[in-house]
């Protein structure tokens, strides 16, 4: 029993679902807004939920599998499950399986264009452990899989996939998580740089990263603005922007060239405070429309 413990003790750390605060809320976002001033059934607001925690589990498998080896030579990571053996290649295909199966699962409970659309989502998060190999626009990738979330809810509760909105609130999450995932490479540098591991702060050098990263943030909130024009959003949903817009650049003022101590608290606490702080703008906007 205790091995069976700690086992589901590894995978949750494997899969790290409190990241899912990422995403998730975007992915009710494009939801809320899709068929306004209607709302999405709580039916479909579950299976949405058991979908992105089933995809998002899903790609930390495949990174954290392409990775292993890599991750293994980097003192940050070595101790994490994988590289250190703990859980073992077969454990990660049987993860894989059953995740992957309950992602599917789910997209088969909503609307019917998710059953056409599905293969694109696994294709994007199957690519993006290499990217890294090639291209320092890695980051830029990780945020095209993080802003599918937005588009794939809209569609899925019957949103038109023509209509601008969900694609500009996806290009708003593509380069806020661009953004924040630069600031974290920043603790890699120099192993990325000896093992030939492509990634902006380790291609260009902190200083050119980092900026890279406060345009991003610049644009990321100019795009939600946009989005809400379309989606027919009101003051609530600019006022919790705005407030995205401080924590944005608080995030970017705490990490500097000179000092990158504070690399968790701008990666982590404070994207889960946006993320969370725009969701609440969303919701409360849609409840008093």
């Amino acid at each position: 029993m205790s091995t069976v413990v700690e086992k589901f003790r590894l995978f949750f750390e494997l899969v790290k679902f409190e990241h899912s605060v990422f995403a998730l809320p975007y992915a009710y976002i494009g939801a809320f807004y899709a068929l306004a001033p209607r709302w999405p059934s709580l039916v479909q607001l579950v299976w949405i939920t058991v979908a992105m925690v089933g995809a998002r589990s899903f790609a930390f498998v495949v990174n954290r599998t392409a990775d292993r080896k890599i991750d293994a030579g980097n003192p940050r990571t070595a101790d994490r499950a994988v590289p250190s053996g703990r859980i073992k290649t077969w454990e990660l295909v049987l993860i894989a399986a059953l995740v992957l199966a309950v992602f599917l699962f789910s997209v088969w409970q909503l609307a019917p264009i998710t059953r056409r659309l599905w293969p694109i989502v696994l294709a994007a998060f199957l690519a993006y452990p290499y990217t890294k190999r090639f291209t320092p626009l890695c980051h830029y990738w990780l945020g095209l899989c993080l802003g599918l979330a937005p588009v794939g809810a809209w569609v899925a509760v019957g949103g038109a996939i023509s209509a601008p909105a969900p694609w500009l609130f996806g290009a708003a999450v593509l380069l806020w998580t661009a953004g924040f995932d630069i600031i974290y490479a920043t603790q890699d540098v120099e192993c990325d740089v000896r093992d030939g591991i492509h990634s902006m702060p380790a291609d260009m050098g902190i200083a050119p990263a980092l900026f890279q990263t406060r345009v991003t943030h610049v644009l990321t909130v100019a795009l939600l603005v946009l989005g809400g024009a379309f989606a027919g959003a009101g003051f609530l949903w600019y006022a919790a922007v705005a407030v995205a817009a401080g924590l944005l650049w608080y995030e970017n003022s705490i990490v500097t060239p000179e000092d990158l101590t504070r690399v968790d608290a701008a990666f982590f606490t404070t994207n889960g405070m946006i993320a969370v702080a725009v969701f609440a703008g969303a919701l409360f906007d849609r409840l008093v429309a």
